[in-house]
């Protein structure tokens, strides 16, 4: 499926380590406008952990954004019972529709596998692009990142 300069495609193992660094860069730079320094470089360190990126990988349904040269540049996790685990795009592709075309791909999936409601928890950063595509803030919350408790927003959308 071609989406302008990019195609969505189901991620496979040979993505990972590419996926590792677009999380960690991604953090570092756009959510750095939101996050303090130790905050940022915390969440960062969570992509240093490749077996539970593995395991997470086997649970999720994971998409990614490649370029025509198989630059990745973004990716989206959901799960089987409407459970949107990650959205991230690199931070020289923002604002191009990457996040969009990536998320109505995960929204899609579980849609059509019968959920009637995606549920997440975002970052201060993500939550007004995902109050804009429709979903609802339920709660504003702390969740601990590797070592620090960091404020993000448990939200909904209802199909």
């Amino acid at each position: 499926m071609a989406e302008n300069n990019y195609s969505i495609l189901p991620a496979c193992g040979d993505d990972l380590p590419r996926m590792r660094e677009l999380f960690r860069q991604t953090v570092r730079t756009v959510n750095r406008r939101d996050y303090t320094v130790a905050e940022v470089a915390d969440w960062a360190s969570c992509a240093d952990d490749e077996v539970r990126w593995r395991c997470w990988m086997a649970e999720y349904h994971v998409f990614v954004a490649a370029d025509c040269r198989g630059g990745l540049l973004g990716y989206v996790a959901i799960s089987d019972a409407g459970v949107l685990h990650s959205l991230f795009v690199h931070s020289d592709y923002q604002g191009q529709g990457i996040a969009t075309c990536l998320l109505e791909r995960a929204e899609a999936t579980a849609f059509a596998a019968g959920v009637g409601r995606i549920v997440s928890e975002v970052s201060l950063t993500a939550r007004p692009f995902l109050e804009g595509r429709g979903d609802r803030t339920v709660e504003r919350q702390q969740r601990k990142a590797r070592c620090l408790l960091l404020t993000n927003f448990r939200m909904e959308k209802i199909r």
